[in-house]
C-alpha cells in the first residue's frame, strides 16, 4: 500500500509516517496483513450492523492544548469545557508522558455513518459576581488571547482544520483555535480574520460550534466494514438563543473583555460522513504532511553539505596521501643516524604525543556519555527511518531513546575505563561513579527545576511524580550497574600500548601563530559541522516549539551520518596542524574542537527564540532556555 506520490522521494529516503513497512507488507499475504504494534486498522459499520471486527460508536479524544505564544501545554480538564462523565483514560506509554500528552476521553460522541445536526453538548454559565466563576471564565480569555489550540483525534488521526493560505495553498492544522480576539483598535488577532462577523472593539469571539466532517474509505471486501481516512472540521462561533433547543445560526457568541453579569456559553457540534475512494487507510496521513511547508529545501540543505564534506574529504586525503606518505618514505631512507637530526613538524613531538592529558578524568568520562549518547541517537534515527517511530505512534521516539539511554551504560563505562587507564590513572572508582552520575545528573537536575516551574503553573506538561520515580529508577537499576560492568571489563583489558616512549621532561612548546593557538582552532573547527546541520536544526526546533510534526527522519538520517564524518575530519585536519606546529597538547583540544558545534547551536536557539518565536511571560522563557541547555550538552558530548 505505501507508494511514493509523484514528484517525491520514495518510501526509502524520506519515510512520511506510512504505517506499515512496506517491506512486512510484501512478506505477508495480504489477507493477514502485518501492523506494526497499536497500529492496526479499525473498522466501523452502521449501527444496527455490528459484527465482532467492526463496531459503530467513533470515539473522539482530546489531547492537552498549546500555544506557539507560551511553552506552558495545560490539559483539556483544566479549562471549563465540556466535561466526559466517568469515562477513564487511555494508557500513555514514557515518551507521550515526558512530552506532555495528555489524551482523555471527550463529550463528543458520534455514531457511524449517522448524520446529526446541531447537537447540544452542554451549556456553561458563568457569573461574574462570584469569584470561582470569573476565574474560570479570566482562564479561558487568557487562553483565547494567547491562541492555545485544540488538539482531537478520532481514530487515532489528528482531526484538522485546512483552509488556504496564501498562494492558494491548504493547509491543514492538526488542531484549531479556543477563540479569537479583538483588540481595542479594532484589529483582528489569529483566527478572527476568517469571520467578518467579528468585529466588536475588545472581544473575545469562543468557537462553540464545530461542523465535523468524517471521510470513510469501505474496504474491498465488503464484510469488514469502512475505515476512517480523515476528519476535519470547521470551528464556528454562534450565540445560541435556546441553549436547550439550539438552531446553530444568528450572530456569533461574543464575551466582551468588560462583561459582567451572567455569560452563557452553549457548545454544540454537527458531524457529518463522507465516502473517498480515493485515499487508503495505509496513506491517510498524507493530507496533513503534504500542506506542510518547506519540504524543498531539504535537498538544498543536503546538497549543501555533501559539498561541505567532500571538500573536507580531499584535504584530508590530500594531507594523509601527500604530506604523509612524503614524510614516512624520507624517513624510511635514512640509514644514517646523523640525518635524523634534522627532524622538524609533527616528527619533533613523538616524545611527548601521548603524555597524559590534563583533567584525564574529566575528559573520560566525557568521552564515555559521547559514546553511549552516539549510539543511542543511531539506532533510533534507524528505527524512525523504518518508520517505527512516526507520528501516529505517539510517544515511540522519546520512549526508544530513553530505553536505549538506559541499556547503553555498558559501552559508555568501557570506554570511560579504558581511555581513563591509558592516561594512566589511578583512581578507578572515582572513575566510574562520575561516568555514572556527572553528565545524567546535570541533565537530571535541569529536568527536574524546568518540573518544579511546569508544576508550579499547573501545566501538563509536568510529569506526575510516580514517572520520575521510574526514571530514577531505570537510572540507578539498570543504567548505573550497566556502566560498572562495563568499566569492569574496561579496567580489565591492558592499557592501550603506545608506538613510542613518552620523554621524562616535557619538551617546551614555541610560540604559537594566532592560527595554531587553542582558543581560534576551536572556535574555527565548530563552524563546518553546523553548517551542516542547521537548515535542519530549523525544522527539528519547529517542531518542538511551534508544534509542528516532524517526520523527515530519512533526512535527519543522512545529515546524521554526514555530521559525523565532519565532525570527524575537521578535527583530524586542525589536529595535523597544531602538530605540525609542534603543539602536542591534542586530546583535550581535539574533543573540544567538534564539541565547539553546540556552543554554535545555543548560539542559533538564541536567535531562533527572538526572530520565530512569540513566547511571552517567564516562566515560559525559563523553559524554553532550560530545555535548550539539555540539548546543547547532550550535543556538546555527542560531537565531541
Amino acid at each position: 500500500e505505501p507508494r511514493p506520490r509523484p514528484g517525491t522521494p520514495g518510501p526509502a529516503m524520506a519515510l512520511p509516517p506510512r504505517l506499515l513497512v512496506a517491506a512486512v507488507l510484501a512478506a505477508a499475504a495480504p489477507a493477514a496483513a502485518f501492523y506494526l504494534p497499536g497500529l492496526a486498522p479499525v473498522n466501523f459499520c452502521e449501527a444496527g450492523k455490528e459484527k465482532p471486527e467492526c463496531k459503530s460508536g467513533i470515539e473522539l479524544f482530546v489531547n492537552r492544548l498549546d500555544s506557539v505564544e507560551s511553552v506552558l501545554p495545560y490539559e483539556y480538564t483544566a479549562f471549563d469545557f465540556c466535561q466526559a462523565e466517568g469515562k477513564k483514560r487511555p494508557s500513555e506509554n514514557l515518551g507521550q508522558v515526558l512530552f506532555g500528552e495528555r489524551i482523555e476521553p471527550s463529550p463528543y460522541r458520534f455514531s457511524f455513518n449517522k448524520k446529526e445536526t446541531c447537537k447540544s453538548v452542554c451549556t456553561k454559565t458563568y457569573d461574574t459576581t462570584k469569584p470561582d466563576d470569573k476565574q474560570k471564565l479570566d482562564f479561558l480569555k487568557k487562553s483565547m488571547l494567547l491562541n492555545y489550540q485544540h488538539h482531537w483525534i478520532v481514530d487515532n488521526m489528528p482531526v484538522t482544520w485546512c483552509y488556504d493560505v496564501e498562494d492558494g495553498q491548504r493547509f491543514c492544522n492538526p488542531g484549531f483555535p479556543i477563540g479569537c480576539y479583538i483588540t481595542e483598535d479594532g484589529r483582528p488577532k489569529d483566527a478572527c480574520v476568517i469571520n467578518s462577523e467579528f468585529h466588536e472593539k475588545d472581544t473575545f469571539y469562543i468557537f462553540n460550534h464545530v461542523d465535523i466532517t468524517i471521510y470513510y474509505h469501505v474496504v474491498e471486501n465488503e464484510a469488514l466494514g469502512a475505515r476512517l481516512v480523515a476528519a476535519k472540521l470547521e470551528p464556528k462561533s454562534y450565540k445560541h438563543t435556546h441553549p436547550d433547543n439550539p438552531d446553530c445560526s444568528g450572530v456569533p457568541m461574543d464575551i466582551s473583555n468588560k462583561a459582567s453579569g451572567e455569560v452563557k456559553i452553549a457548545y454544540t457540534y454537527s458531524v457529518s460522513f463522507e465516502e473517498e475512494k480515493n485515499i487508503r487507510w495505509a496513506s491517510r496521513w498524507d493530507y496533513i504532511l503534504e500542506s506542510m511547508p518547506h519540504t524543498h529545501i531539504q535537498w538544498f540543505s543536503i546538497m549543501n553539505s555533501l559539498v561541505i564534506v567532500l571538500f573536507l574529504s580531499g584535504m584530508v586525503a590530500m594531507i594523509m596521501l601527500r604530506t604523509l606518505h612524503k614524510d614516512i618514505a624520507r624517513y624510511n631512507q635514512m640509514d644514517s643516524t646523523e640525518d635524523a637530526q634534522e627532524e622538524f613538524g609533527w616528527k619533533l613531538v613523538h616524545g611527548d604525543i601521548f603524555r597524559p592529558p590534563r583533567k584525564g578524568m574529566l575528559l573520560s568520562v566525557f568521552l564515555g556519555s559521547g559514546t553511549q549518547i552516539l549510539i543511542m541517537t543511531f539506532v533510533t534515527l534507524f528505527f524512525a527511518c523504518l518508520g517505527f517511530l512516526s507520528p501516529a505512534n505517539r510517544g515511540a521516539l522519546m520512549t526508544c531513546a530513553v530505553v536505549l539511554w538506559v541499556l547503553l551504560g555498558t559501552p559508555a563505562g568501557y570506554v570511560a575505563a579504558r581511555f581513563y587507564k591509558s592516561f594512566g590513572g589511578e583512581k578507578w572508582k572515582t572513575n566510574v561513579l562520575l561516568t555514572s552520575f556527572l553528565c545524567p545528573g546535570i541533565v537530571f537536575a535541569d529536568f527536574f527545576i524546568m518540573n518544579l516551574i511546569l508544576w508550579g503553573e499547573g501545566s501538563s506538561a509536568a510529569i506526575p511524580f510516580g514517572t520520575l520515580v521510574a526514571i530514577l529508577a531505570l537510572w540507578f537499576c539498570i543504567s548505573v550497574p550497566l556502566t560498572f560492568i562495563g568499566a569492569y571489563f574496561g579496567f580489565k583489558k591492558n592499557a592501550i600500548e603506545h608506538p613510542v616512549r613518552t620523554n621524562q621532561i616535557p619538551r617546551q612548546i614555541p610560540e604559537q601563530s594566532f592560527y595554531t593557538k587553542p582558543l581560534p582552532g576551536i572556535i574555527m573547527g565548530g563552524i563546518l559541522p553546523f553548517g551542516c546541520i542547521f537548515i535542519q536544526l530549523f525544522f527539528i526546533l519547529n517542531s518542538i516549539w511551534s508544534h509542528q510534526m516532524y517526520y523527515m527522519f530519512g533526512f535527519l538520517f543522512l545529515v546524521f551520518i554526514i555530521l559525523v564524518i565532519t565532525c570527524s575530519e575537521a578535527t583530524i585536519l586542525l589536529c595535523y596542524f597544531h602538530l605540525c606546529a609542534e603543539d602536542y597538547h591534542w586530546q583535550w583540544r581535539s574533543f573540544l574542537t567538534s564539541g565547539f558545534t553546540a556552543v554554535y547551536f545555543l548560539v542559533y536557539a538564541i536567535h531562533y527564540f527572538f526572530s520565530k518565536l512569540q513566547i511571552t511571560g517567564t516562566a515560559s522563557t525559563i523553559l524554553y532556555f532550560g530545555y535548550t541547555m539539555i540539548m546543547v550538552l547532550i550535543f556538546f558530548l555527542f560531537t565531541g
